[in-house]
C-alpha cells in the first residue's frame, strides 16, 4: 500500500521544534491557533487541520507526532474521507481515562476514550468525530493501567490484548485505523520516552504485531506517536528502519 507522510510537530497544543523524526514528511502541520484561549479549542483548531490534511491524503496517511491525542484529527480525517474505522491501538498506556477520573489531569491520557464517545463536548463534536464503537477497538498492551481504566476495561466491549497475543486474535473485518505510541515497546529499547512502563516487550516482537495488522490489507490510517524527550535522536535511528521496512512492504 503506498503511503503519505503527515507530520503534526506537536505535544498536545506545545510545538517540539527540536524533536528528531523517524520519518520524512510531505505535509507538516502548523499551529492552526494563537496565543491563549481555552486549550480544548486550541487543540480543535490543530486537529482540525490534521484532519483535513488526512482526508485529502491521496494514499494511506501516516500521521507522526508527539502524542496520541493527535488521533482526534486523524479518525475524524479518515470519517471526512468515507471511512468509519475500527482501532487497534498500540500503547503502554490505556488513554482510557476521563477528566472525572485522573489524578494528574494529562490529556494525553483521554484520546481513547473521546474516540469510544467520551463527553463529545470536549472536542469530539467541533471536529465533527463520530464515535468508534467500543467493541470495534482492540487495546494492544496496556501494560501501565491506572485503577480506574481497570475498571472501565473489566466491563467495555475493548478487547484487551498482549502484543504476543494479537496475531492470534481475529482482526476488525473493516477499515482499521492503526495508532503506535512508541512507548509500547520496553524501556530498555527505549528509555527516555515521557511516561516509560516496565516491562514490555522489545522493539522487534512489536513490529512484528504491528505488521501483523498493516498485512491485513484493511488499515487506512495509521497514527505513530513518538512520545520520546527531545534531545534523544538514538530513539529515532532506533525505530526508523522498522518504520521503513513495514511501509515498504505490501
Amino acid at each position: 500500500m503506498a503511503v503519505t507522510y503527515i507530520r503534526a510537530p506537536f505535544h498536545l497544543d506545545e510545538p517540539l521544534p527540536d524533536l528528531t523524526w523517524p520519518l520524512p514528511a510531505s505535509t507538516v502541520i502548523t499551529a492552526a491557533f494563537g496565543p491563549g484561549g481555552d486549550r480544548w479549542e486550541r487543540l480543535a483548531g490543530l486537529f482540525d487541520a490534521v484532519a483535513n490534511a488526512v482526508a485529502g491524503a491521496d494514499a494511506v496517511p501516516v500521521v507522526v507526532s508527539g502524542d496520541c491525542t493527535t488521533s482526534l484529527g486523524t479518525v475524524a480525517g479518515l470519517q471526512r474521507a468515507g471511512h468509519e474505522p475500527a482501532i487497534v491501538w498500540f500503547d503502554a498506556h490505556g488513554d482510557v481515562q476521563t477528566l472525572e477520573t485522573t489524578h494528574s489531569g494529562y490529556l494525553g491520557g483521554l484520546p481513547l476514550r473521546i474516540l469510544v464517545g467520551y463527553r463529545p463536548e470536549l472536542i469530539a463534536s467541533a471536529l465533527g468525530l463520530r464515535p468508534v464503537a467500543e467493541d470495534r477497538v482492540i487495546l494492544v498492551d496496556a501494560r501501565d493501567l491506572d485503577p480506574p481504566e481497570v475498571e472501565y476495561l473489566a466491563t467495555a466491549p475493548i478487547r484487551h490484548v498482549g502484543v504476543a497475543e494479537l496475531s492470534t486474535v481475529e482482526l476488525p473485518d473493516r477499515p482499521i485505523y492503526l495508532h503506535v505510541d512508541l512507548d509500547v515497546i520496553s524501556p530498555d529499547d527505549l528509555p527516555s520516552v515521557r511516561f516509560p512502563a516496565p516491562g514490555g516487550e522489545p522493539i522487534g516482537p512489536v513490529f512484528d504485531a504491528i505488521r501483523h495488522v498493516w498485512n491485513s490489507g484493511r488499515v487506512v490510517g495509521v497514527g505513530i506517536a513518538c512520545t520520546w524527550q527531545p534531545g534523544h535522536p538514538d530513539h529515532s535511528e532506533k525505530v526508523r528502519p522498522y518504520l521503513e521496512e513495514l511501509f515498504a512492504e505490501g
